[in-house]
């Protein structure tokens, strides 16, 4: 593999991980964030790659571990931001979000021997991972994003292109309360199981109230 890249929003209170207040405050979501993110810069930072690249919506903080270089968004809506930043890239790349920490190095450990692309769909309809033998930013411009179907458009446009398209698992996004308790489970020795068993309590107790 020659790029990984994520594709991020520095966790700042009121900008991520809105769907999650409630039950949890802006800050407990902003805290849940910037786990699922230092999850997945962990796993990418262990994962083979000749360039790790962190595509940033913000300034990097103390989350950040070594060995990424950091760039910032494009303007634009989310299609042209994946677009730029594989238009970045010069040879194969894999390009996820930071919204499914469960992933693992083993998942990103992909072979464009045999294949021209990975498409990884999530469980919302839309898609956690999408990669390019070579990448061309006209192959996600225009594609609807954030729709129960953005994945099924995606893909079509790669198979429309003539890619020979591999998938991977589908993954569960962490949108809601109850995605994040299913994506804990799943991944229970993590930063994200540890701040959302620090958070609950908290959110439990509010709700109790009202």
């Amino acid at each position: 593999m020659n790029t990984l890249l994520v594709i991020a929003k520095e966790p700042r209170p009121g900008r991520v991980k809105t769907r999650l207040t409630p039950p949890f405050t802006p800050v407990e979501a902003a805290a849940l964030a910037e786990a699922a993110l230092a999850d997945t810069l962990a796993v990418v930072a262990a994962a083979p790659a000749r360039r790790r690249v962190l595509v940033l919506d913000g300034a990097p903080g103390p989350w950040l571990p070594p060995g990424f270089d950091v760039v910032p968004q494009c303007a634009g809506g989310l299609d042209a931001r994946l677009a730029d930043a594989f238009a970045g890239c010069t040879g194969p790349a894999l390009l996820i979000g930071m919204d499914t920490p469960q992933v693992t190095p083993g998942l990103l450990d992909v072979d464009f021997r045999d294949c021209d692309a990975y498409f990884g769909p999530a469980e919302d309809g839309g898609f956690w991972a999408l990669g390019l033998a070579r990448p061309e930013p006209a192959l996600l411009r225009g594609v609807p994003m954030s729709t129960p179907v953005t994945g099924a458009v995606q893909r079509e446009r790669l198979l429309a292109a003539g890619l020979r398209v591999r998938d991977l698992p589908p993954l569960r996004d962490v949108d809601t309360a109850a995605d994040a308790r299913t994506v804990a489970a799943l991944a229970p020795d993590g930063r994200f199981a540890a701040r959302l068993a620090a958070c609950a309590p908290a959110a439990d107790r509010r709700r109790v109230s009202r």
